[in-house]
């Protein structure tokens, strides 16, 4: 296989998958495959706090030209939004899908037509295959790579993932993904809790993303037309009044895991789901300044982060979900930035 050949498919070939998907899918008998630790027994179809049971929720799935450049190219990256979430962030943009779980139960799917809806993104020439928010779904998603993969599956796989994820799960799906795509929410854990709901965040997401780091290192592969086939990149939402502690967040990934790797800051906030309603939620009730996304912007240059990529802020801020598929957010080169 070439150096590009992704690597779900090494593990295929050496009779490797198929045990490290059951492995995976054992985690569902008393769910630990989040850091919510539920302990449901979802195989027997009970309800976890991500209100899953044991088979995946697929929302949509679709060309998608609305990630970095190197996933998008000329095709489109190969998206499959889950629905449902383990967080419960009161800014969602996805909110309609990620927290609505009463209406999401409709869209449960097999294992088998998940696999289908792949085979089929492959077909339509995209250029991966995207999970978003796939972490409370993880055993489901291997099986049906797995599945898709005997049937013919040729395409890197991203893990575009909110990094609340267990690091034992990652660990088996090492080199079953082939890029890691985690947000890095907060650089404290009080603002998780307040904003995600979520206990203990930043810590979570530091020790999942330092497990990312170990399997990819720093360098990402590129194949001979410029598109991603592995390595991980590291997202950073610029929230209003600083309280993604951004800065904080680019100082960990460089003294921590290492200065060279790729980061993605993006603009893109606006006031979505309770952050436009809720007057707990003022301190989010606002687009980004242009002066915080210029301090944003200013850290990466002090910190010495010069790979990955920034959003443009002028037009960033767009009304953003999964069903507006070909809605770009233009990125650029950090390097680019002065």
């Amino acid at each position: 296989m070439s150096d590009t050949a992704p690597s779900y498919l090494k593990l295929h070939a050496a009779g490797e998958l198929e045990s490290r998907v059951c492995e995976l899918e054992s985690l569902l008998a008393r769910c630990t495959v989040c850091p919510r630790d539920c302990l449901n027994n979802r195989l027997a179809n009970e309800i976890a706090a991500c209100y899953s049971g044991r088979l995946p929720v697929v929302s949509s799935y679709t060309a998608h030209f609305g990630e970095e450049p190197a996933l998008v190219g000329t095709k489109g990256a190969g998206n499959i939004f889950f629905g449902n979430c383990n967080l419960r962030c009161v800014y969602c943009q996805n909110f309609q899908i990620s927290q609505t779980h009463k209406e999401q139960i409709r869209n449960e799917v097999t294992h088998e037509r998940l696999a289908e809806m792949m085979l089929e993104l492959q077909t339509r020439g995209c250029h991966n295959i995207n999970f978003v928010s796939p972490t409370h779904f993880a055993p489901q998603m291997a099986r049906a790579i797995f599945i898709a993969a005997e049937k013919g599956l040729r395409l890197p796989v991203v893990y575009n993932t909110n990094a609340y994820d267990s690091v034992e799960v990652l660990r088996l799906l090492d080199r079953v993904i082939d890029v890691y795509l985690p947000d890095l929410k907060y650089a404290d854990s009080e603002a998780g809790y307040e904003y995600s709901k979520i206990k203990n965040y930043t810590g979570h997401a530091r020790q999942a993303i330092t497990e990312m780091y170990r399997q990819t290192g720093d360098e990402l592969l590129f194949d001979s037309e410029g598109l991603l086939h592995r390595g991980l990149v590291i997202r950073l939402l610029v929230l209003p009044n600083d309280l993604a502690g951004v800065r904080e967040s680019l100082e960990w990934i460089r003294d921590t895991l290492s200065p060279r790797v790729h980061v993605s800051l993006m603009a893109q906030y606006y006031p979505a789901n309770r952050a436009a309603t809720d007057e707990r939620y003022t301190l989010l009730s606002r687009r980004i300044t242009e002066t915080e996304w210029l301090r944003a912007l200013s850290a990466l240059d002090e910190l010495g982060m010069e790979e990955g990529w920034m959003q443009e802020y002028e037009g960033a801020a767009h009304y953003y979900r999964p069903d507006f598929a070909d809605q770009e957010k233009p990125f650029k080169d950090i390097r680019d930035f002065e």
